[in-house]
């Protein structure tokens, strides 16, 4: 069928390979930039839905901290993430700030069993929550892989 439109099929899923490799890392960087953003402001504004998990860790975690402060902060810094993704030139900032958020949110699934499990190897609504953070570790992952290792960057930036 392909060849009747002037092109074979493996010409075709090159030209779609070689689009979706374009706008795959903009795409990505974006994708995180609003999940990290919005949800650090809902946390700022005192309006997410995750606040009363988050204030359950702390007062597991740490109970001698006032939870308005940290849920202010922990916003805040979830923003930050959001703004290093989307800013070229930060990938590495925002890897470095994402690995304890992610320690953080998977917490729950060990210091919080009775909100997260069900039953065994069956998640709450909360405990998929958590665990759907693996896909936000992914993406993190293949921007990290598209990164020039940080020796090559300043070998080209001298010959320039």
């Amino acid at each position: 069928m392909w060849y009747y439109y002037g092109m074979d099929f493996s010409h075709f899923d090159r030209i779609v390979v070689h689009r979706i490799k374009k706008i795959a890392e903009p795409f990505a960087r974006g994708a995180l930039f609003i999940i990290f953003f919005w949800f650090g402001l809902l946390k700022v504004l005192g309006i997410s839905p995750a606040d009363p998990l988050v204030e359950a860790l702390l007062k597991t975690t740490m109970p001698f901290m006032s939870f308005d402060v940290f849920r202010v902060f922990f916003g805040m810094y979830e923003m930050v993430i959001g703004l290093a993704f989307l800013v070229v030139g930060f990938e590495r900032l925002a890897i470095a700030l994402l690995l304890p958020h992610m320690v953080t949110t998977f917490m729950p699934l060990v210091l919080l069993p009775n909100e997260t499990w069900a039953s065994v190897l069956v998640p709450t609504f909360i405990g998929q929550y958590s665990i759907k953070n693996l896909i936000i570790i992914a993406l993190a992952l293949s921007i990290a892989a598209h990164l020039h290792p940080m020796a090559l960057e300043k070998k080209t930036r001298k010959k320039k």
